[in-house]
């Protein structure tokens, strides 16, 4: 029997469950998948599911906000990719040893390619993009970018928290999230990192009120719960191509299945389980 989990805070709109749930069948497997709701101080929470995962009890573990960072300092090891992202979205154990994984950056780059593909006229030559955010989402992201060859301009609230993960990268700038309305012409490619628009805030945009999008450029909003944000429903009005992030969701979680169980679920049947 084999006993998988999410940890985060709030997670009442996940659909990790139902994914996971896919996986194990699709793979003819006998397991659970379990919802772990620790408040983001609940340090001695953490680590009680932390100690499930060492002892064996629980043979994998996906971490969401607002916890992929900090549970960086509870961990034994971190794979090259997670420990050069800062973030972490999947654990496991080995030996006794917790093991911290990053699974965001290669699914978002999975699916991104997967939406730029689908767009006839593709996109352009200049591979420059603005990320909307700079948390744990932001870093996997960031990561994905520079490393598929793309020049990033990070913006947020708190210009400090830009500049720290803009340091982290080569190619990378910060700005202030109220300087995007005077920059936006500059990108083919914006993606909300941020928790913005997701339900039950649906009435909002992490987009300044006063931007207005390009006719040529690309919207990709991580936020996958409502189906249609704010920020992709808006971009779509004006006739953009735009998605939410809930391939990425399906990409992230097969990815940490392979990790966990050695079997590789099939993408169509993952997709079918959340959207019928």
């Amino acid at each position: 029997m084999i006993h998988l989990g999410l940890v985060g805070y709030p997670l009442d709109h996940s659909l990790s469950p139902i994914i996971h749930s896919a996986a194990l069948k699709a793979c003819g497997l006998d397991g659970d998948y379990s919802l772990f709701p620790i408040e983001p101080d609940d340090v001695r929470g953490l680590k009680k599911i932390l100690a499930r995962v060492r002892t064996g009890e629980l043979q994998g573990l996906n971490v969401t906000i607002p916890h992929k960072q900090q549970v960086i300092q509870l961990l034994d090891e971190l794979t090259p990719e997670a420990g050069t992202i800062g973030a972490v979205n999947t654990i496991y154990a080995q030996e006794g040893r917790l093991t911290g994984d990053n699974t965001d950056a290669p699914g978002f780059l999975t699916d991104l390619d997967r939406f730029l593909g689908r767009i006839p006229s593709g996109i352009k030559e200049q591979k420059s993009a603005l990320v909307l955010g700079a948390g744990g989402s932001a870093r996997a992201v960031v990561y994905a970018l520079i490393n598929n060859g793309w020049e990033v301009t990070i913006a947020a609230r708190r210009i400090d928290q830009a500049k720290a993960l803009a340091s982290l990268f080569n190619h990378a700038e910060a700005i202030e999230l109220n300087h995007v309305s005077l920059r936006v012409f500059q990108y083919c490619l914006i993606i909300n990192t941020t928790p913005v628009g997701m339900a039950p805030n649906m009435d909002q945009s992490p987009l300044p009120e006063e931007t207005s999008l390009p006719s040529e450029i690309f919207v990709y909003d991580l936020v996958y719960n409502p189906r249609e944000t704010k920020l992709v429903r808006d971009a779509r009005l004006r006739g953009l191509h735009a998605v939410t992030g809930l391939g990425m969701l399906i990409e992230q979680a097969a990815l940490a299945f392979e990790i966990w169980t050695g079997y590789h679920p099939p993408r169509d049947i993952l997709f079918q389980s959340i959207d019928p």
